[in-house]
C-alpha cells in the first residue's frame, strides 16, 4: 500500500502550497477536509493547515483528531493547526495586538531538535496569523522563537507531534523545505518512492482492476492532461480505449485538424467530431461566464452521450481532471470556496448512464508532464501550454459569435507563432489573448476607426494555483502588437495584462 502524508485543510489559501512542497519531496499527499478524515492504514504523518479562522471563533473548524494521536502517527500543526494543539491541550491562544503578518527571523532553534535539524539560527521565515501562543499545555516545549513570537515551534516532549506559528511552505521561508523534509522522511519514515514511474505502474495497474474488461470513452483536447489520461489508459487496457476529439468550434486556429493528425500518429483509436453548430446554439446571447462555462460543459457532455451511444458496450468515460481542477472546485466547509466551476469535475448526469475515472486526478499540472515524458509523449504537446475546457469560449468576453471566435483565433495564433519564433515560449507557463467586449478609437491610413480591443497574457507559474505575469521583451510586444493590428481586420488596439494570481486569476472568465 502506497506511504502518504494527510494534510486536513483548515481553509488556508497555503494549503495547496504544502501539498506541492511534500510531492517535491517524491513523497505522495492528499489534501482531505479537516472534517473527512479517511482512513488511517497507511497514513504515514498529518499535516494540519493553517485557515482564516481564528482558534478562539465560536464556530472555528475543530477536528476529530484522538484516534490519529492514539496510533501515535507524527503530527505537524501549522499556524491555525499549531493554535488549535495548542489550545485543546490546555495552553493559553490569545488574539495577538498586533497581526504577525510577513517576514521574520528565527532567533532561537533548540539545537538537535529533529523537526529543526539543519536548520540555521536567524533563518528567514514567513508569518501570517492574527492569534499568538501565550502559553503551552503541560508536557509540551519551546523549539524555536523569534523576536516577536516567542512559541514560533513547539513539539510534545518525548511525543512526535509539533506546532509552528511559521509557514515552512511559502517560498519566504528560506529554510522551509529542509523542515518539511525533516518531518516527512526523517520523523514520518516515508522513502520518498514516489516518482513518475512509480505512479505510471501503480495507476495501470489501478486503471486495469478499475475497468477490468469493459470499454471506456475519452474526450481528447488537444492538451497535455487528456494526452497523459489518453497514454496511461492506452498503456492499461489497449483497444478497450476509444477516444473523441470534440471540435466545439471554440479551439485555436487549425488546431482541430492538427492534433487529430498527432493523436492518430501515437497509436490512439480517435474520431474527430465536429460538434461547432451545437456549442454555437448552445451558447447564442450569452454573456455571464458562468452561464457560458455551463452551456459548454452541457452540450460536451451531450455530444458525448451521442457518440458514446454509437460505441457497442462502452460502460466508462475518463477525464483529464487534475488536482488543481478538484480544489478549485469543491468547496467544503471551512476550506477554500468555489473559484469557477470546471466542466470536467464532480461526476456525470443520470441519464449519461456511464462510470468516470479520474486518472490524473491526484496530480498538480508539472507533475503530469513528468509523467507524460515517462510515456513518451511528444514534445509539441508534453510542453504545450494549458488550455481551458471551454477553449476560446472563456477568452471572448461578452457574446459568443463565429464572427468574433474567427478575430480571435487570429490573435491568438499572432501571439503564440510569435512566442515560438523569439524563443519565448517555453519560459512562460501559459500565454493567451483575450477579445475584450469594447471598442475603441484609432486611426489607420488617416482613416478614424472605431473597432475590437484585445489583451495578450502571459503568465509564469509551477502549477497554477499562483502565477506571476511574464516580463515579455517590450521589443517583442510591440512587434506582436503591431502584426495583430496589421494583420487582424476588426482590430485596432492591443493590450497587455500585468495582473498576477491572486488577486486575479490566469483566464479572464
Amino acid at each position: 500500500m502506497q506511504q502518504m502524508i494527510l494534510i486536513l485543510d483548515f481553509g488556508s489559501q497555503y494549503t495547496q502550497l504544502i501539498a506541492r512542497r511534500v510531492r517535491e519531496l517524491n513523497v505522495y499527499c492528499e489534501i482531505y477536509p479537516f472534517d473527512k478524515i479517511p482512513a488511517l492504514d497507511n497514513i504515514m504523518g498529518v499535516i494540519l493547515s493553517g485557515s482564516p479562522f481564528s482558534a478562539l471563533d465560536e464556530g472555528s473548524p475543530v477536528p476529530q483528531l484522538d484516534h490519529i494521536f492514539e496510533m501515535k502517527i507524527p503530527v505537524l500543526g501549522v499556524c491555525y493547526g499549531a493554535q488549535f494543539m495548542a489550545k485543546v491541550g490546555g495552553g493559553m491562544v490569545q488574539q495577538s495586538k498586533i497581526r504577525e503578518y510577513g517576514r521574520a527571523n528565527l532567533t532561537k532553534i533548540v539545537a538537535n531538535n529533529v523537526l529543526l535539524k539543519g536548520m540555521t539560527e536567524g533563518c528567514q521565515v514567513w508569518m501570517s496569523h492574527g492569534d499568538t501562543i501565550l502559553s503551552l499545555p503541560t508536557g509540551f516545549q519551546i523549539i524555536a522563537s523569534t523576536a516577536d513570537v516567542e512559541i514560533a515551534g513547539y513539539q510534545a516532549v518525548g511525543e512526535q507531534v509539533f506546532g509552528i506559528q511559521f509557514h515552512p511552505e511559502v517560498y519566504h521561508s528560506t529554510e522551509g523545505m529542509i523542515l518539511l523534509k525533516n518531518f516527512v522522511v526523517d520523523i514520518c519514515g516515508c522513502n520518498q518512492s514516489w516518482t513518475p514511474a512509480s505512479f505510471v505502474d501503480t495507476t495501470v495497474t489501478w486503471l486495469k482492476n478499475k475497468i477490468k474488461g469493459e470499454k471506456v470513452v475519452l474526450g481528447l483536447s488537444g492538451g497535455v492532461d487528456s494526452s497523459v489520461a489518453a497514454l496511461l489508459l492506452h498503456k492499461a487496457i489497449g483497444d478497450q480505449l476509444h477516444c473523441i476529439f470534440v471540435d466545439n468550434g471554440l479551439l485555436r486556429k487549425n488546431e482541430f485538424e492538427t492534433v487529430l493528425h498527432t493523436y492518430h500518429d501515437l497509436g490512439l483509436n480517435v474520431l474527430g467530431v465536429d460538434a461547432s453548430a451545437r456549442f454555437y446554439e448552445a451558447l447564442k446571447h450569452k454573456t455571464d461566464p458562468e452561464e457560458k462555462r455551463k452551456a459548454i460543459g452541457k452540450t460536451f457532455i451531450e455530444v458525448f452521450d451521442d457518440e458514446a451511444h454509437k460505441i457497442k458496450d462502452v460502460k466508462w468515460l475518463a477525464q483529464g481532471t487534475i488536482y488543481p481542477d478538484v480544489i478549485e472546485s469543491v468547496s467544503v466547509k471551512g476550506p477554500s470556496a468555489t473559484i469557477k466551476s470546471h466542466h470536467n469535475v464532480g461526476g456525470l448526469p443520470d441519464f449519461m448512464n456511464l462510470k468516470i475515472v479520474e486518472p490524473l486526478s491526484s496530480l498538480f499540472k508539472d507533475e503530469v508532464r513528468k509523467v507524460g515524458l515517462q510515456l513518451g509523449l511528444k514534445h509539441e504537446i508534453l510542453n504545450r501550454h494549458p488550455f481551458p475546457g471551454p477553449g476560446l469560449g472563456i477568452r471572448i468576453l461578452g457574446e459568443i459569435t463565429p464572427e468574433r471566435i474567427h478575430v480571435l483565433q487570429e490573435v491568438d495564433h499572432i501571439f503564440v507563432q510569435g512566442l515560438q519564433s523569439h524563443g519565448l515560449y517555453d519560459e512562460v507557463w501559459q500565454a493567451l489573448a483575450v477579445l475584450l467586449p469594447v471598442n475603441s478609437v484609432g486611426v489607420m491610413g488617416d482613416e478614424r476607426t472605431y473597432e475590437n480591443v484585445v489583451a495578450l497574457r502571459a503568465v509564469t507559474s509551477t502549477d497554477g494555483m499562483t502565477a506571476d505575469w511574464s516580463h515579455l521583451p517590450y521589443d517583442f510586444l510591440a512587434k506582436v502588437s503591431n502584426d495583430i493590428i496589421n494583420k487582424v481586420k476588426g482590430v485596432n488596439r492591443v493590450v497587455y495584462d500585468i495582473s498576477s494570481k491572486p488577486p486575479a486569476t490566469i483566464e479572464w472568465e
